[in-house]
């Protein structure tokens, strides 16, 4: 994802305006994947102590505001309890809450181990197929212009999002002893788990997981 990334501001540097330090888009909560969550915790883990008890202080906060309208929110923060389309009292759009892992600098702390999310936004993505995966970009990119018309863009999207839910799969068959196919949470509360001493298949093997069907469970 990076390296298509890249590749579309080599291609239009004068249009894309992303770059490191830029933290327009850096605000409110957003569902990651429980694998982005155990990869963010692996880089935020790795931070200086003292940066950690910062950050984990806030983090801490926005749970207990969670908690506000979703009291039942528990360990381990997993938002498929909660019906998907009341997702959105938990992230209204008009939140601009910076995310609490930018440093004083306006850079990522953990920029490298980023969610897929992070990654992506920006741009248009429009898979080599021509098939427009999300028709959306910053506002600060392409102005006046018309990225969907934009070939340099496409990329192999369709293979690579199948490829990271077969990741995605195989990882949730090692944490848990079973493949599923979504799992979500908050980049605060991914910074509050336990991925290491949580029992993880005692938790979805005794029952206490109660959600609903998805396709391909």
């Amino acid at each position: 994802m990076d390296e298509w990334f890249g590749r579309c501001h080599a291609a239009r540097p004068e249009a894309v305006a992303c770059r490191r330090g830029c933290a327009e888009c850096c605000r409110s909560l957003f569902d990651i994947t429980l694998l982005d969550a155990c990869y963010l915790k692996k880089g935020f883990d790795g931070l200086p102590v003292n940066v950690r008890e910062t950050v984990l202080i806030e983090a801490r906060k926005q749970l207990q505001r969670l908690r506000d309208v979703w009291p039942d929110l528990d360990v381990p923060y997993i938002l498929n309890y909660r019906p998907e389309e009341a997702w959105e009292e938990l992230m209204p759009d008009d939140d601009e809450t910076p995310c609490l892992l930018l440093g004083a600098d306006g850079r990522c702390l953990v920029y490298d181990h980023r969610p897929m999310t992070c990654r992506l936004h920006g741009l248009p993505l429009i898979d080599t197929s021509g098939e427009v995966m999300h028709d959306e970009w910053c506002t600060l990119n392409f102005v006046g212009l018309d990225p969907l018309a934009m070939p340099e863009l496409q990329w192999e999207f369709r293979r690579h999002f199948e490829a990271e839910l077969s990741l995605f799969r195989a990882f949730t068959d090692e944490l848990l002893g079973k493949r599923v196919s979504e799992l979500d949470t908050f980049i605060p509360l991914a910074l509050l788990q336990d991925f290491t001493g949580f029992d993880w298949r005692g938790w979805w093997g005794k029952g206490f997981v109660k959600l609903p069907d998805f396709p391909g469970w």
